[in-house]
């Protein structure tokens, strides 16, 4: 299950994993997200704050998750995965290669420097 939460004024999505992510997880994030980016453009910043990874309920989940990338990705400038997980620290490596976001690792505990960069720091 994912907790979406967005940051409206600021122009960020926090993603906050409570258990396996399933299909229904990313058709409702795009219900949230699509109008923001219909009005706004773009998001600034989307944050995966987890601290290890619960992984997806079934193949179905994955696919929805990269479709969801591949639609929504190119309205994000900045993706931090906040985490102490090694699979996010791995998958946000692998992101850099295959996203137009800037993608960085944070651990679990830098969640506040996370959102600093987010918003346009360094």
């Amino acid at each position: 299950m994912l907790e979406p939460q967005l940051l409206a004024d600021e122009g960020i999505l926090v993603l906050t994993p409570q258990g396996p992510l399933e299909k229904a997880d990313f058709e409702r994030l795009a219900l949230l997200v699509d109008p923001y980016i219909e009005q706004k453009g773009a998001l600034k910043g989307v944050m995966i704050y987890a601290k290890s990874f619960p992984g997806w309920a079934d193949f179905a989940a994955l696919l929805s998750h990269l479709r969801f990338v591949k639609d929504h990705q190119q309205h994000v400038a900045r993706v931090a995965a906040v985490s102490d997980s090694s699979v996010l620290t791995v998958l946000s490596a692998i992101a850099k290669h295959f996203v137009r976001a800037e993608v960085r690792h944070f651990e679990f505990e830098e969640k506040d420097p996370a959102m600093r960069w987010l918003k346009g720091g360094s």
